[in-house]
């Protein structure tokens, strides 16, 4: 059995690691900008470059060299003239459909940032232009400059002339000592085009990556920080996963105990008035909302009659009506199902057979069915463990308990993106190993299933 187990582990590296990279990629790349889902749309590309570059979300996304940066917003000139718009010397014009910039010569035009570039870093410029032979174009960073004294440039790329549309890539560093040095560019003769513009920082390396940051963050099992509460998530979640195992557990089994003990009920008095009752009882069950059962609880078992209290977590006694709430909503549904399991095995060869033997209704079915439906049973509720460490959202919500599910809610509402995927990720590896648990206990319930 060790040999199956530690075989099975190592197969299921390839598994964790496929559940990692669609955590990363529904995070990272599906579902848009982190920054602004979490910040909003009205706060300043600043803010939102300090928040990528705390989390590692400016970074490229699988690996290479270069990224984007909120210091400048990728301008293509469809609709005006982007951060040029106020300068009187830059113009936009039309040719055949496609829209450019027309840039004055012998004027140095800076190009606006929205904020100051990041010190000891490379950049580089994408651009898409046209400047006749005649043409000579200047770019570079232009330092402070008073009235006495000529503008000086430092990194400065010409510009090659060209009648058609050329792309050109302009790289340049910042350095420690560049305060106050801006990007600019002069014209000094012919008139330059500009069809597109982008900025772009240079990574550290060439894995320096959202990827490899978010898989070295794995390793160190450090899952982040939550950007509403400022708190390492793992310490989150360590606080928040023993209210809901508190809550979950004790639905889990007693919802489990009651289900199978009625299932063989329905069982063994099959086809007779009892076991139609608690199949109606089921469909009636499963019938009724989760949140009538929730509001209903809530108004008349605690706040009409007083038997619960209403709200809050400060003993067991606060968790007995979530409790109760929680079985009774999922007893329909796991009453159908395992009576199905039960009655399956009672129309089986081996039933008949042990009734023929003599053997008591009672012995059939605590000896024979019960345990040959245990595979059903066990592939039901292993599966059913890793999602007991989430809680329960709309329990947790609607009665003040302060667990997994009541801050996975927050986490939504708040857009608090790094909770949201630090609960899914270890939901997501339970489960795998959730699986592997299951094959050990078909061993153990059924000697016919051999681990190999």
């Amino acid at each position: 059995m060790i040999a199956y187990i530690a075989r099975r582990i190592l197969q299921m590296i390839p598994t964790v690691l496929g559940v990692i990279m669609i955590t990363f990629i529904l995070f990272n790349l599906v579902g848009g900008s982190p920054a602004l889902m979490t910040l909003g749309r009205n706060v300043s590309p600043r803010q939102l470059e300090e928040f990528d570059e705390l989390r590692g979300f400016n970074k490229p996304l699988f690996m290479g060299w270069w990224s984007g940066t909120r210091a400048f917003e990728d301008q293509v000139f469809v609709t005006d003239a982007g951060p040029w718009r106020n300068d009187r010397h830059v113009r936009r014009e039309s040719d055949a459909g496609e829209a450019f910039l027309r840039f004055d010569k012998d004027e140095i035009h800076v190009i606006p940032l929205e904020f100051t570039l990041r010190s000891d870093t490379g950049f580089r410029w994408l651009i898409r232009y046209r400047l006749p032979e005649s043409g000579s174009v200047k770019f570079g960073l232009i330092g402070p400059k008073s009235e006495d004294e000529e503008q000086e440039w430092r990194q400065v790329t010409t510009l090659p002339a060209t009648e058609r549309w050329r792309r050109e890539v302009v790289e340049f560093r910042v350095e420690d000592d560049s305060a106050g040095w801006v990007p600019a560019l002069l014209v000094t003769d012919g008139d330059l085009e500009l069809d597109s513009i982008r900025l772009q920082r240079r990574a550290r390396h060439f894995f320096d990556s959202q990827f490899v940051h978010y898989l070295g963050q794995i390793i160190r099992l450090d899952l982040g920080t939550s950007s509403q509460t400022e708190q390492p998530i793992g310490q989150m979640i360590r606080a928040g996963i023993g209210p809901s195992l508190t809550l979950t557990v004790p639905i889990f089994l007693i919802g489990l105990v009651i289900a199978i003990s009625l299932s063989l009920i329905c069982a063994f008095f099959r086809n007779t008035w009892l076991d139609r009752f608690f199949v109606v009882l089921g469909v009636a069950l499963m019938s009724i909302n989760y949140l009538v059962w929730i509001i209903v609880g809530q108004y008349l078992l605690a706040f009409r009659w007083g038997w619960f209290p209403v709200w809050g977590y400060e003993s067991m006694a606060y968790l007995l009506l979530p409790v109760t709430v929680g079985v009774v909503s999922g007893l329909g549904t796991d009453l159908r199902f395992y009576r199905t399991v039960m009655l399956d095995e009672m129309y089986k060869e081996y039933v008949r057979t042990a009734f023929a033997k003599g053997v008591s209704r009672s012995g059939v079915l605590f000896k024979h069915v019960l345990k040959n439906a245990m595979i059903t049973v066990v592939t039901n509720v292993v599966i059913a463990i890793p999602f007991l460490y989430t809680g329960s959202l709309l329990l947790e919500s609607f009665f003040g308990i302060p667990g997994l599910g009541y801050m996975g809610i927050n986490a939504i509402n708040s857009s608090d993106v790094d909770v949201i995927r630090a609960i899914v990720l270890i939901g997501s590896i339970l489960y795998v190993f959730a699986n592997l648990l299951t094959d050990i206990c078909y061993a153990w319930v059924d000697p016919r299933v051999k681990l190999k």
